[in-house]
């Protein structure tokens, strides 16, 4: 295990690298969370990609806290305010074996846990799903972390949000997040090779590429997929997302609007004179009722529904 998985020392799990050492309830870190893992929700999930979801869902595990804390954040309540229940390893692997076992999850998402990764592992250690283990995270990662799931992940699906450091910190407080992510997805796309998917089209090894296009940033948008078309494996694919939704508490100005079609066509039209393959996201998903209720489902102690009934 490579250094930023220690225990008991300082953290440098993410690129922030804020050195502090997190106990297993509190931290005075970035994402200000200590050493348990913190959820806030565990469900199946039907609207990721096709390869992601599959016809069965992805039991998608939902971490509180982040290292980003984007300005326009769907999931404030959880990546910003923290809001969580705290589980400890053989909990989170009983709520892993449970979104497969009976709910018959096709994936098991893992969504933002780089700051949980040693919980994380320790409770992959206890079980270790028969399906594919994604990664669903901001981009902003540390090559030397990534290096260290090697064995763990079989699918990562990172975002690559910004090329613009200007940008990036603007909205994410990370003027270094190209820099930093594009090295973290390539260290990806090198440990999982090309895609592979099985007979029922769902993806279980490989990289996807997420990028959502912002209103007023498709400058931006373009050189990213430039980016990835120059700086990528040929064939890695690129789920491009028209969801942007204007949230109340962004001050950002020009983000309080939605994307116009005509944003999103110039950027889809580039992706598709790229030849870069993947997914395209319909305007319809510009819509909150997709960001999932963050109420606990589906964790220890809550008696709830233990699927969707609706999106959102």
């Amino acid at each position: 295990m490579e250094k930023p998985f220690l225990r008991d020392a300082p953290c440098a799990l993410c690129p922030r690298e804020c050195g502090v050492v997190r106990l297993p309830e509190t931290g005075s870190g970035y994402c200000r969370m200590g050493t348990d893992a913190v959820v806030a929700r565990a469900a199946l999930h039907f609207w990721e990609e096709p390869c992601i979801s599959g016809a069965g869902g992805t039991g998608a595990v939902f971490f509180s806290g982040c290292t980003l804390r984007c300005a326009y954040c769907q999931n404030a309540g959880i990546s910003h305010a923290g809001f969580g229940r705290r589980l400890g390893a053989a909990e989170l692997a009983a709520v892993f074996r449970r979104l497969v076992e009976e709910e018959g999850a096709e994936t098991l998402s893992l969504i933002t846990p780089t700051h949980f990764l040693p919980a994380v592992l320790d409770a992959l250690s206890l079980y270790k799903p028969p399906v594919p283990v994604v990664y669903n995270c901001g981009g902003y990662e540390r090559a030397e972390t990534v290096r260290a799931l090697d064995g763990a992940v079989d699918v990562w699906l990172p975002d690559l949000k910004y090329h613009a450091p200007r940008l990036s910190a603007l909205l994410s407080g990370a003027a270094d997040y190209f820099e930093r992510a594009s090295g973290a997805i390539r260290e990806m796309c090198r440990l999982s090779g090309p895609p592979v998917y099985n007979e029922r089209g769902v993806m279980t090894k490989g990289t996807l590429v997420r990028h959502l296009v912002l209103p007023g940033c498709t400058g931006d948008s373009a050189r990213v997929l430039e980016w990835v078309r120059e700086g990528l494996p040929e064939g890695t694919p690129v789920s491009l997302m028209a969801q942007y939704t204007p949230q109340p508490g962004c001050r950002v100005p020009g983000m309080g609007r939605r994307l116009r079609a005509s944003e999103y066509a110039r950027v889809s039209g580039l992706m598709r004179e790229l030849g870069l393959p993947g997914y395209l996201q319909a305007p319809e998903a510009a819509d909150a009722a997709f960001t999932p209720a963050f109420d606990l489902t589906g964790l220890p102690g809550e008696e709830r529904e233990k699927t969707e009934e609706n999106p959102g």
